[in-house]
């Protein structure tokens, strides 16, 4: 929660559709961005169909979705093919962008602590402040609904 309230840190990453994404190029839109550890593993898959489930619903809305791991472009293409993503993934292989948008650190994993990609979604609203975070998502697929009913609200 400690983004809510703050102007949007900014970030320039490549996308899986060979486009340089930066947050001033949606200036004037509702841009959900959501953090997540990696391609083709159960949790993310389950969240980024369920976004895919909602990209009609939301893309005639003008929100637009973006999809942040430190995964490869090339394995982002691969996910994308397999489950039919019609949303940008964006490679953040120095995990710089999730730094500042707070969706890398300390976390743990079967009891262990490690340091890692948080599972994390923060809405930016048209005038490119922080309207939302969960800054610790529990259930991936879930998330997807809970990001739609709070956009309806």
């Amino acid at each position: 929660m400690a983004l809510e309230g703050k102007k949007a840190p900014d970030f320039s990453l490549a996308g899986s559709d060979g486009e340089q994404h930066t947050l001033q190029q949606y200036a004037g839109k509702t841009v959900v961005i959501y953090f997540y550890p990696r391609d083709n593993t159960p949790g993310c898959t389950k969240e980024a169909c369920g976004f895919r489930d909602h990209y009609q619903t939301l893309s005639e809305r003008g929100i637009v979705i973006l999809g942040v791991s430190k995964d490869s472009i090339a394995a982002h293409g691969k996910f994308i093919s397999a489950y039919g993503l019609p949303f940008p993934l964006l490679s953040d292989p120095d995990c710089s962008m999730m730094q500042a948008y707070e969706a890398f650190g300390e976390k743990t994993m079967y009891g262990k602590k490690t340091l890692g990609t948080i599972r994390s979604t923060v809405i930016v609203g048209p005038d490119g402040m922080v309207r939302k975070q969960w800054a610790k998502v529990a259930k991936a697929e879930l998330h997807p609904d809970q990001v739609l009913a709070y956009l309806a609200s």
